[in-house]
């Protein structure tokens, strides 16, 4: 993030200086330039001072030692970066995005809401309650992908959570794969605790020309992933 600051802060306490100057400036002035002899009329000139704060040069050397006051305290601005370590654990959330979310069955802040609009509002709140864990996040119909790998960026994790909708992919509901795809994910992590959610409305689908695909990833291999 963008910041500013002063190197020597503590410089600045120098600039009391300036109003003080114009403050003496103004009492003592310089003395008359001419002096007349014995002339009561103009005599009270002659005793007075002259007031040059008002003049043009005196405030430009007033704002000449501010200036130079506010350089020797080195004001610098740049971005920093912070590194923050906090112990938590790797969750991927498995999102079934499916033609079947549609169902306008809920109600979500007063509003008629589909299904996919009230696993998006629950997933956000779910996220904003874990800020130490690094979450994932793995959307599924007919095949899953990869929306989000696992990060600690959890507003950019939101950002792609609000871009899922429903017919990105192929119509289906390929849980098997979603759980294979999620666990060869978690498999490599260092985390201590690695959560897999599945977050879907339905039971395992198949198309007919689709079902030895299928059939490994419901079988086989998710037995597989349950064992890790």
């Amino acid at each position: 993030m963008d910041s500013f600051r002063f190197a020597d802060p503590q410089l600045l306490w120098l600039l009391l200086l300036v109003p003080l100057l114009a403050v003496l400036r103004s009492r003592s002035g310089t003395a008359p330039a001419l002096i007349f002899s014995s002339i009561s009329a103009i005599k009270t000139l002659a005793d007075g001072r002259m007031v040059t704060t008002g003049r043009p040069a005196v405030w430009l050397r007033l704002a000449a030692l501010a200036l130079l006051i506010i350089g020797l305290a080195r004001p610098q601005w740049g971005r920093t970066r912070m590194e923050i370590e906090a112990s938590g654990i790797d969750i991927l959330l498995a999102v079934d995005i499916s033609g079947s979310m549609q169902a306008m069955d809920f109600t979500l802040q007063g509003k008629t809401a589909n299904r996919l609009d009230v696993v998006k509002h629950v997933v956000a709140d779910f996220i904003r309650q874990r800020p130490n864990d690094r979450i994932g996040l793995v959307a599924f119909a007919g095949r899953p992908y990869m929306v989000c790998p696992l990060t600690l960026d959890h507003s950019w994790l939101r950002k792609r959570l609000d871009s899922l909708q429903i017919g990105l992919i192929e119509d289906g509901t390929a849980i098997g794969s979603a759980i294979v795809a999620g666990v060869n994910r978690l498999r490599d992590q260092q985390a201590k605790s690695r959560i897999l959610i599945l977050l879907t409305d339905g039971v395992e689908t198949c198309e007919p020309q689709s079902t030895a695909a299928c059939g490994a990833a419901s079988g086989q291999d998710v037995e597989q992933a349950a064992d890790t």
